[in-house]
């Protein structure tokens, strides 16, 4: 790996995990799911757009649409669905937690249900990961944490898990990357759109800050993390690119707390270096697996 790789895997976990924080400025001011529908109309639109510009088709093979529908509603109907509502109660630095156990998950559910090896450094990742986690959690519940909102995560952690697993073979066929990530951010406004208007009141308070993180979450953790992470793969592969996964938690929380002022304590940092150093465990035996 050289160091442009991992230039841009720094990019990239800076920039991912910088949208929870951005994601909590929003949900403070205007309807979660109403909000996440209209920011992925707007990237879905302009994807689309620079898809075509670039000579990208929408005719996908049936196993790119089967992928393209099910990450639109997994990833960002029921993920970011779920993780934007919790952050309506619970800190930005928790969903970041949860969010990061996605590989552990991953690692875990491939292991139990579809039978896939695990090497025994895998296997140590995937128990200080949770454990890293359980440190975390135990803290908070005891320090009032709204388990409604936790559970939220949790359910939008385990979403993204199951269609990471579910979804093989999406790369083949025509189309081209961009074109497929603006198809799934249209099908996860769709979807987002009708749950809104089931479940919301809206109501905005429109204010330079609102303005700001929304168009800093639509083109940053939005569109340029998002082609980061794809020059990435495209250089490094996307088991070593998946590496830099376990810096989300770190960054995470250190840029809750920085911009939004979100306390820590021992556990906090205890259980953050615990989860890191599992979810770069479970990836670097995942290298030894493929190699």
């Amino acid at each position: 790996m050289d160091l442009r790789a991992i230039g841009m895997g720094l990019a990239f976990a800076l920039m991912w995990s910088s949208a929870f924080t951005s994601t909590h400025i929003i949900v403070a001011q205007a309807p979660p799911l109403a909000s996440l529908s209209f920011r992925f109309l707007i990237s879905g639109v302009l994807g689309i757009v620079l898809a075509l510009a670039l000579g990208q088709s929408w005719r996908l093979s049936r196993a790119q649409w089967r992928a393209t529908i099910l990450f639109g509603i997994c990833q960002n109907a029921l993920y970011l669905g779920f993780n934007w509502v919790a952050m309506t109660t619970v800190a930005a630095s928790v969903a970041a937690i949860i969010a990061s156990t996605m590989p552990l998950i991953v690692g875990a559910l491939g292991w139990i249900v579809f039978r896939e090896r695990l090497s025994p450094l895998g296997l140590f990742g995937l128990i200080a990961g949770f454990a890293g986690v359980a440190i975390i959690m135990g803290a908070r519940l005891q320090g009032g944490v709204d388990p409604h909102g936790l559970m939220l995560c949790v359910f939008g952690a385990l979403a993204l898990a199951v269609a990471t697993l579910t979804v093989r073979g999406a790369s083949s066929g025509g189309g081209g990357v961009l074109m497929v990530v603006g198809l799934q951010m249209l099908i996860g406004a769709a979807v987002l759109a009708v749950a809104s208007g089931l479940a919301e009141t809206i109501s905005v308070d429109v204010t330079p800050k609102l303005a700001t993180a929304f168009i800093y979450t639509i083109l940053v953790p939005g569109l340029a993390a998002t082609w980061i992470w794809f020059q990435l793969v495209g250089r490094i592969g996307a088991v070593r690119a998946a590496t830099f996964h376990f810096l989300t938690p770190v960054f995470g929380v250190a840029i809750a707390a920085v911009v939004l002022g979100e306390s820590l304590d021992w556990h906090d940092a205890l259980g953050v270096a615990v989860i890191a150093g599992g979810i770069l465990a479970v990836q670097l035996s995942k290298q030894k697996v493929v190699r």
